[in-house]
């Protein structure tokens, strides 16, 4: 099962990132990857089951919303190349926050994994994840 991993130290306080990243029709603090994320549907972005469709080309459903874990799961239903719905099958996608109580910073980690036969998606997955964690380390 192909699968990705990214993390990052974000010098802010957990809280702050958790309330930046926690609603899935927000990705405002995404903005240098992100330019258009749509709400579909009437679902918040807080609640289970929540779709968008970020840069009118990926189709994504919010599978968890932890706030005690503080731990957002959430899948990848189709997109373009190579993460097609003819691609890849069963993405899963998961961004988890710790607090690193020493420094008052806050460690992202954003990991996911799929089915597929092709080994694409790891490099294009891989180059998003490094994008968004800097823009969300950026942002905070």
């Amino acid at each position: 099962m192909p699968q990705c991993y990214q993390s990052i130290i974000v010098h802010a306080p957990f809280e702050k990132v958790w309330d930046t990243i926690k609603d899935f029709h927000d990705m405002s603090w995404a903005s240098p990857v992100i330019e258009q994320c749509d709400a579909v549907g009437d679902f918040s972005g807080t609640e289970i089951g929540a779709k968008r469709v970020l840069n009118a080309a990926f189709h994504e459903t919010l599978l968890e919303c932890n706030e005690v874990e503080h731990r957002i799961r959430y899948s990848i239903d189709d997109g373009p190349s190579p993460v097609s719905a003819n691609e890849v099958k069963n993405y899963i996608g998961l961004i988890q926050l710790k607090s690193v109580t020493l420094t008052g910073d806050t460690f992202v980690e954003w990991s996911s994994n799929w089915e597929s036969n092709s080994e694409q998606a790891r490099d294009f997955c891989h180059q998003i994840y490094v994008a968004l964690l800097r823009a969300l380390a950026e942002q905070a």
